[in-house]
């Protein structure tokens, strides 16, 4: 059993809101999660994975949640919609009763901000709780200390363990799936991922959308694991897809509702051109790009070099893991500039303070690397706090005022990291 670093969010979440939303991939441990969550009060549990209750809960929508007395848990809102009226009744007459908060605890494998019906329903009485699938500190049963906050603005003049190559090369083809780290061998982690893919991509894109040819999805997932960490380029995409362009944004809005596709926006110093900027495009976890790409232990340790692409993805993934549970509130971005300076990663807070972070699959870091997280300090030098090179060497090396190598094993190490 893991420790899941979100659960003391979740339990603040619900003292004050009266309904919490755990949203996440399909077999992140939301149900896991919920089901152990220690509570003063009993807590109903319902999925609507199984038929009977799905079929109860379409059949009469307000008469299956007026027959929930106290706190209930309902698994996967998103396959009955039809509930989301009846639960914003519900709490309107808890709250004009007075009522305590953590009347219902959701859990949905799609994005509930990309389902209008629940966002726009329960806005105003619902906490989006995000949990993703298992980070390197919750494998490793590290304690709840979050990186994303450390990287931004720690003590970072203390040691970490080096980033051994073949532990390393294991991390990224399990990812974070818990059902995939289980798995012993390679070949029973591809059929994981395999039925997975096929459990999303048949059943959940059938119930949210209607799709006219559905080999068209699982061949452009297939298309963007060739891509994740590129900028999208929605033309090039459709030339290469041989999809409409109107169709592929479809596509992408389903793909990002199913969690199988993350954009991150491009950071600008207005915010009104943030939208406008092109997004960079990853796959959620390493171990599905990994297996999507056909990435083998055998063949990243023969490289000179491990995949950029897979690296920068495992990166991408820590990051979100560790945002969704930040004390400083921070937000994630890419820097790329219309004259070619970039940074994979800018972490923005919320007085509008900047760390950038480069990711570098190599044992060793030069002053090159340097060159777009220089250009980010020289031109933002009010709001720039630090840049951070993540590397896959085994020391912390300063390279000049407020620039760090880092390595890949601040994921995983313990109390070393604390400042």
């Amino acid at each position: 059993m893991f420790t899941r670093h979100i659960t003391s969010r979740l339990r603040e979440a619900l003292a004050d809101t009266p309904v919490v939303v755990v949203s996440g991939p399909r077999q992140s441990g939301k149900s896991t999660l919920v089901q152990t969550l220690n509570e003063s009060t009993a807590r109903r549990y319902l999925t609507l994975d199984d038929p009977t209750t799905l079929v109860g809960a379409r059949s009469d929508p307000t008469g299956f949640i007026a027959g929930l007395n106290g706190p209930a848990a309902l698994d996967e809102i998103q396959r009955a919609p039809e509930l989301f009226l009846p639960i914003k009744a519900a709490v309107d007459r808890d709250r004009a009763e007075g009522k305590p908060a953590g009347r219902f605890l959701l859990t949905g494998s799609a994005n509930v901000l990309l389902i209008p019906a629940l966002a726009d329903s329960l806005a105003g009485r619902m906490e989006i709780v995000r949990l993703m699938p298992l980070s390197c500190a919750e494998r490793t049963n590290e304690a709840d200390f979050n990186r994303a906050d450390w990287l931004f603005d720690g003590a970072i003049d203390r040691a970490l363990p080096p980033c051994e190559r073949a532990p390393f090369i294991d991390t990224l083809l399990a990812g974070g799936f818990p059902e995939a780290v289980a798995r012993s061998t390679a070949g029973r982690r591809a059929a994981w991922f395999d039925s997975y893919l096929q459990a999303i991509l048949q059943r959940d894109v059938r119930e949210l959308a209607n799709v006219e040819q559905l080999t068209e999805i699982p061949n452009l997932v297939q298309l963007l694991a060739h891509r994740s960490g590129g900028v999208l380029n929605f033309a090039e995409l459709s030339r290469s897809g041989g999809i409409a362009q109107t169709t592929l944004k479809r596509y992408f809005v389903l793909l990002e509702t199913l969690f199988l596709l993350h954009r991150l926006p491009a950071w600008a110093r207005n915010p009104g051109k943030r939208l406008v900027k092109a997004p960079k495009v990853f796959l959620p976890d390493s171990g599905l790009l990994a297996h999507l790409a056909g990435h083998t232990a055998a063949r990243l340790a023969a490289a000179p070099g491990l995949s950029s692409a897979l690296v920068e993805t495992f990166v991408m993934s820590e990051l979100a893991k560790h945002l969704a549970f930040s004390e400083r509130g921070l937000s994630l971005w890419h820097y790329r500039t219309q004259a070619g300076s970039e940074v994979d990663f800018l972490l923005e807070d919320r007085q509008g303070l900047l760390t950038g972070i480069e990711v570098k699959a190599a044992s060793t870091v030069g002053g090159k690397d340097f060159n777009g997280l220089r250009h980010l300090q020289e031109t933002e030098p009010q709001r720039f706090r630090r840049g951070i090179v993540l590397y896959t060497g085994s020391t912390v090396v300063p390279f000049g005022a407020a620039l760090f190598a880092v390595p890949m094993s601040v994921w995983w190490a313990g109390s070393c990291t604390r400042s």
